[in-house]
């Protein structure tokens, strides 16, 4: 594929969730000067040459899309208050001791080189011949990796979900359909100041119905957005991504249930201004069907007194007992180090693909029902097992479950996040000087 295309996904995909990615002062044109301070961050500054740098690598983005790009002062504004953000968590992440070590570092970009079919070495070289400093591109990775550690510790490490929560969401969303369903959302926002007039208020509500008529009128929504939207994917044409039900804020899922593919919503208020949504896309999944295993062991542990060979041998002996008549289950409870599924008579029950240790499983999945296995050794010991019985399995209820908890500790750590650094702002000493002369 193109680099040019790659290195934008690379440095805007890799990380997982809702990191800010920035590129550093002088990895890209490392001759650029820095000339004039745009903002002071508590006790350090974001120079305009940082600020130039990270908007030439969005407009090149932009432009290798072919998406047009949005007012500059507004893509400047997004894009100083994400770098202002950036500085703020790295400050943090800093005086609480959150460091990344060489080993580690060196890890995660030959991964990075991995996963786009280079070799380091190569990936090193193609970043240099693009005008990238190989070492300014090392410190960008470690300080997302860095943002990443702070994130999970102050916040996603102290999501919890219950039980209770999962029953309550998959009740109130019963009626909703399945929460597989995944929408599509592009968003316009037409915020309003804090502590706003009614005068400020009724100004936004009249822009927010300027830009429905102009939507009804064709216009593009990807276009409007860009121009007029104050939103954090403004830049992107407000797309939201695919989202599943569960994920959607939940100031527009009760708009989203009724509207089709391509509606766009009315004017919806909240405390920070006015929302416009489109729903640009619905998928939904298909019930998910899996091969179960109903099956029994006997698990013996090696210890002082036994080598491998003599447990083998024993197991070989409990085999053919059981093939000339004795009871398994009996056997199991007398024998099998497994105190838990022993005293079940070696029964594990009804197990789904990939809940056992490989090497059992591989040999489990060789057997037809009623046969038993040859001794074999796994990380745990040695084992015979027998499969009993196998099942197609609709697993959806489980799969649901599951699904909502993730859902739901989602949606609370993008709350979480969205709190967090709102506090961390708002406790921040931060100068903009980005209209000075």
């Amino acid at each position: 594929m193109d680099f040019n295309i790659l290195k934008y996904l690379l440095f805007c995909l890799y990380f997982a969730g809702n990191i800010i990615i920035y590129i550093s002062p002088g990895a890209l044109y490392a001759d650029v000067p820095l000339d004039r301070i745009v903002a002071v961050v508590n006790d350090d500054v974001i120079m305009q040459s940082e600020l130039e740098e990270k908007l030439r690598t969005v407009r090149n983005q932009l432009e290798q899309q072919g998406t047009a790009l949005p007012p500059s002062g507004i893509l400047e504004k997004q894009i100083l208050d994400r770098l202002i953000l950036n500085k703020l968590q790295l400050q943090l992440a800093s005086s609480t001791g959150i460091r990344i070590d060489d080993e580690t570092l060196n890890r995660t970009i030959s991964n990075i080189a991995s996963e786009n079919n280079v070799s380091l070495t190569q990936f090193r070289e193609i970043l240099e011949k693009d005008g990238y400093s190989y070492e300014h591109f090392r410190e960008d990775i470690r300080n997302e990796i860095i943002i990443t550690r702070l994130r999970e510790r102050n916040v996603d490490n102290r999501i919890i979900v219950t039980d209770r929560e999962i029953d309550n969401f998959l009740a109130t969303k019963e009626q909703q359909g399945p929460i597989e369903n995944e929408y599509r959302i592009s968003h316009i926002l037409i915020a309003i100041p804090e502590a706003a007039t009614p005068e400020e208020i009724e100004q936004a509500r009249l822009v927010g119905l300027k830009v429905l008529e102009d939507l009804a009128n064709g216009q593009d929504f990807a276009e409007l957005a860009k121009t007029v939207s104050e939103g954090k994917q403004a830049s992107e044409g407000g797309d939201l991504g695919w989202k599943k039900a569960a994920d959607i804020p939940s100031l527009f899922s009760d708009y989203i249930d009724d509207m089709k593919e391509g509606d766009v919503s009315e004017l919806i208020q909240s405390p920070s201004g006015f929302h416009i949504i489109k729903l640009s896309g619905f998928r939904s999944s298909e019930k998910n069907i899996v091969t179960q295993t109903h099956a029994r062991h006997i698990l013996i542990k090696p210890n002082e007194l036994s080598t491998e060979k003599d447990i083998k041998v024993r197991l070989e002996q409990l085999k053919l007992r059981i093939e000339g008549g004795d009871d398994f289950a009996e056997l199991a409870r007398a024998h099998s180090g497994d105190t838990v599924s022993a005293a079940e008579g070696g029964d594990l029950g009804w197990v789904n693909p990939g809940s056992l240790v490989h090497d059992f499983e591989t040999q489990m999945n060789k057997l037809e029902p009623g046969q038993i296995s040859e001794p074999f050794n796994t990380e745990f010991g040695w084992h015979i097992v027998q499969v009993l019985e196998r099942r197609d399995y609709d697993n959806s209820e489980d799969l649901k479950r599951n699904r909502a908890r993730e859902a739901i500790r989602k949606k609370k750590i993008e709350e979480a996040h969205e709190n967090w650094l709102r506090d961390m702002r708002d406790n921040a000493y931060v100068e903009y000087r980005i209209d000075d002369s």
